[in-house]
């Protein structure tokens, strides 16, 4: 199952990322598919881009929300909200597992030999504030003079629009580097980081700062798919714990916010099928060879 899981991301970052003639145009995409809203975090402005970031399309929302309402425009971006909505709802962070591509590329690091550490359970909830704050707050209440907001986590912090968009940008178009300054020096210094964190220790912008994770993470008690505990066939082995590549301990907290349901635990650790993959509450059944002792008679 891991096989099947690393080939769904490789084929949905294809996907996402379908615009492979950028060599030669050296523009950003901008045909008809770039009104579909991509499942996880992939920059809107990669120059081989398809989709639309979901969470780009949440600031632009809120930083044009003030210009739209004064000129009667009731717009509240029902398609957007709606979009991630749908995903969130089905799926929750499993879209983190098998459709990011830059949680993808993180676990990509990850594999990369080095000692590996752990990364404290409280700075899970650093996220939410970057989604709060970056995403909804910023945006909707700084504006310029003519009432339009800055979209704040894509300026300032995104280490995916670095890598997927500012780089490949002043590679195909040189004369873009006489504008390069803090901003983008700044945002350079911050992929960088996360690199070498992602070297040492597994997924650390999903867990920490990633305001898309925090969004469908929002979604963890009520998404259609998800993992099941049988606690009955539960040992309490704790081998679950060692697999997670989110720092969950499956059996302690079945439903917990940082499951992106990579199957790790139950295909990697656990020997008593006490945990298993659901549909809207019907348990999917692995199939399994298993020896069938016939009695001589």
């Amino acid at each position: 199952m891991e096989s099947v899981r690393k080939w769904f991301q490789v084929i949905t970052a294809m996907l996402v990322n379908g615009n492979w003639l950028f060599p030669f145009t050296k523009t950003i995409y901008q045909g008809p598919l770039k009104v579909i809203c991509s499942p996880g975090l992939n920059c809107y402005s990669c120059p081989a881009a398809t989709t639309y970031c979901p969470i780009g399309s949440l600031q632009n929302l809120f930083a044009g929300i003030r210009v739209t309402l004064d000129n009667g425009q009731y717009f509240l971006g029902a398609y957007v909200l709606g979009s991630i909505g749908v995903l969130g709802g089905a799926f929750g962070r499993l879209i983190c597992g098998w459709a990011c591509p830059f949680g993808f590329f993180q676990e990509l690091l990850h594999k990369i030999p080095s000692k590996k550490y752990k990364i404290p359970q409280k700075m899970n909830y650093i996220k939410y504030f970057f989604l709060a704050v970056f995403v909804v707050i910023l945006p909707l209440l700084i504006v310029d003079k003519f009432g339009f907001g800055t979209l704040w986590f894509c300026k300032y912090i995104c280490p995916a629009g670095t890598l997927e968009a500012g780089i490949p940008m002043i590679m195909l178009q040189p004369e873009l580097r006489a504008n390069l300054g803090l901003v983008f020096y700044n945002k350079l210094t911050i992929m960088i980081f996360f690199i070498f964190w992602s070297v040492i220790a597994s997924r650390p912008f999903c867990r920490t700062t990633c305001p898309l994770g925090a969004f469908y993470s929002l979604f963890s008690r009520f998404k259609v798919v998800r993992l099941h505990l049988n606690e009955e066939n539960c040992t309490k082995c704790e081998a679950c714990h060692n697999v997670c590549p989110m720092g969950v301990k499956f059996n302690e907290s079945p439903d917990d916010l940082e499951c992106i349901s990579c199957l790790a635990c139950m295909n990697k650790a656990c020997n008593y099928d006490a945990i298993s993959m659901e549909i809207a509450g019907i348990p999917l059944e692995t199939i399994k060879e298993k020896k069938v002792s016939i009695p001589i008679t």
